[in-house]
C-alpha cells in the first residue's frame, strides 16, 4: 500500500487542520459471478472477545447472523489485546492482503479507542490514525466499517471516551463510512452496567454484554454495508 495520507503538523508534532481526501478507487460489488467476501476484523481486546465465557465476543455473533444464499463469507478476527489506532494503522496493510487474496470483495472492520486514551494518544492523533486507515482503504478499493468502543465502569474515563467516539463519528461521516456508536446506547444501559459490575476489570463484558454490541452492529447498517 503506497497511498498513506499524512496531515500537516504543527510545532510539537501534533496534527492540525482537516484533510479533504478523494479516494483514487471506489469500492463496488462485482456485477458478474458469485460474490466471495472476505471480512477482516482488527482492533483491541473487545474485538477478540476477552471476558466472554463462551469465547464468541461480538464478532463471532455478528458473523453467525450474517448469511445470504448467493454470497460466500470468510471472516478473520485479528483483534489483539492492547491495540491502539496507531497499531492498527501500522499493521493492517500487512495483515489483511493475505486474507483477501483471491477474494472478489475485500472488507475491513475496525474497532478501537479505549487503549488510545489509556496510552495518552491525543485526540488529534487518534483522528489522523483513523483517517489514514480509512483513506488508504478507499484508495485501494477496500470497503471499511467502524465500530466504536463501548463505555467502561469508570465515569472519568467515559468522559474522555465520549469525546473520542464523537470524533470517530465525525471522521467517518466526512468519508461516508458506516459507523456504529456503541457508547451512547450502552452508557446508561442497565444490563451493560450489570455486566461490567460482574467483570474483573470493569471494561470487558460477559456473554450478554457482547450480545448487546453485536445487536448494535447488526441493526446499524451492517447488512446495508454488505449489500445483502
Amino acid at each position: 500500500m503506497t497511498d498513506q495520507i499524512h496531515r500537516p503538523e504543527q510545532s510539537g508534532g501534533e496534527p492540525s487542520g482537516d484533510i479533504e481526501f478523494r479516494p483514487s478507487a471506489d469500492f463496488s460489488v462485482p456485477g458478474d459471478g458469485p460474490r466471495d467476501v472476505a471480512i477482516v476484523f482488527m482492533g483491541d481486546s473487545l474485538v477478540t472477545g476477552v471476558g466472554d465465557p463462551k469465547g464468541q465476543g461480538w464478532v463471532t455473533r455478528v458473523i453467525g447472523r450474517t448469511s445470504h444464499p448467493e454470497v460466500e463469507f470468510t471472516a478473520y478476527n485479528l483483534g489483539i489485546r492492547g491495540q491502539t489506532s496507531g497499531d492498527v494503522l501500522a499493521q493492517w496493510h500487512q495483515e489483511c492482503p493475505p486474507r483477501w487474496k483471491s477474494r472478489s470483495e475485500r472488507r475491513l472492520v475496525i474497532s478501537f479507542g479505549a487503549n488510545d486514551i489509556a496510552a495518552g494518544v491525543t485526540l488529534a492523533r487518534h483522528r489522523l490514525n483513523l483517517a489514514n486507515i480509512l483513506d488508504e482503504a478507499a484508495s485501494n478499493g477496500v470497503s471499511a466499517f467502524v465500530v466504536s468502543s463501548p463505555p467502561t465502569s469508570d465515569d472519568a474515563f467515559n468522559d474522555k471516551l465520549a469525546v473520542l467516539v464523537e470524533a470517530q463519528a465525525d471522521v467517518c461521516s466526512r468519508r461516508s463510512v458506516p459507523f456504529v456508536d456503541c457508547y451512547r446506547p450502552l452508557v446508561g444501559h442497565d444490563q451493560w452496567r450489570s455486566e461490567l459490575r460482574a467483570s474483573r476489570d470493569g471494561q470487558h463484558p460477559g456473554q450478554a454484554g457482547y450480545g448487546l454490541i453485536a445487536w448494535l452492529v447488526l441493526h446499524n447498517g451492517w447488512n446495508e454495508w454488505l449489500q445483502i
